[in-house]
Parts: C-alpha cells; structure tokens; sequence
C-alpha cells in the first residue's frame, strides 16, 4: 500500500493511528488495507499540502461512509467546505504581508497602532509597555 500510494509506511501508520484510514491484520498480524484507502490517502496528502489540519481532515473523511471509496462528488463537497478556509486563511496573509512593515516599525508588538496584534490597543487596558511578552498578562504564556 505504501508503495502505490507514494507515501512511507510509517505515514500509513501514521494516518492509521489518528483514524485517518483502517486496515485489516492478517494471521501473520501484517495490515491489510482495503482498495479505497488509496483514494484516501489522496484525499489526505492533497488537504495537508493545502494546509488543512489533520483534524479537519479527520472530520470530513468521517462524513465518508467507511468501506466506500470516496468518489468525485465527495470530493467536490470536501473541497468545496475547505474553499471558505482557505479564502479566510489568504486574505489573512495577505493583509499581514501588506502591514508587515508598520508592525515591524512599531517596535514591541503592542503598541497602540499596531494592527496585527493589538488592534484599538485593547492590550492597554491590561497593562503598559511590551504586554505580549509579559507573563500572565494579555494573554502572554506563563
């Protein structure tokens, strides 16, 4: 299977271990995987390019019955639910490349006037200076 899907064994595993596809174990206990998971795994290895979190993945392929391959219609309908995501995600990285360099010109990341991370200084109301580096304020990890 490894072979024909172009991928590792240790990415089938992988993807067997997060409930991405089954196999079967045969007398000798080795894995038998059903014709469909190639589609699957084709499924898989095309969202993670698009950058689409396993998770995400996970709960789409669960809306395809199991022991069917998924067709064409399963993909459109797949791919069509992905399409708002990744439009959201562009326009996210789009705005960041255009304020990029007012962010980076403000200094601390928490200025009043950065957009990025501090839109309206809602980060003032918790504290002064460098908020976002401070533990236990804004939001900053511990």
């Amino acid at each position: 299977m490894a072979k024909r899907a172009g991928v590792a064994v240790s990415t089938l595993h992988f993807y067997e271990s997060k409930g991405l596809i089954t196999a079967s174990r045969s007398t000798g206990n080795q894995r038998r995987y059903p014709r469909e998971v190639l589609r699957r795994i084709a499924i898989i290895r095309v969202a993670q390019r698009a950058g689409i979190a396993l998770a995400d993945i996970h709960a789409a392929l669960g809306t395809v019955p199991d022991g069917r391959t998924p067709t064409q219609a399963d993909w459109r309908r797949l791919s069509s639910d992905w399409k708002d995501m990744l439009q959201q995600r562009i326009d996210s990285l789009m705005q960041l490349r255009d304020q990029l360099e007012t962010c980076i010109g403000c200094g601390c990341l928490s200025l009043g006037d950065c957009p990025l991370r501090n839109p309206y200084d809602r980060l003032g109301a918790d504290a002064a200076g460098p908020v976002l580096l401070q533990p236990g304020v804004g939001g900053a990890a511990e």
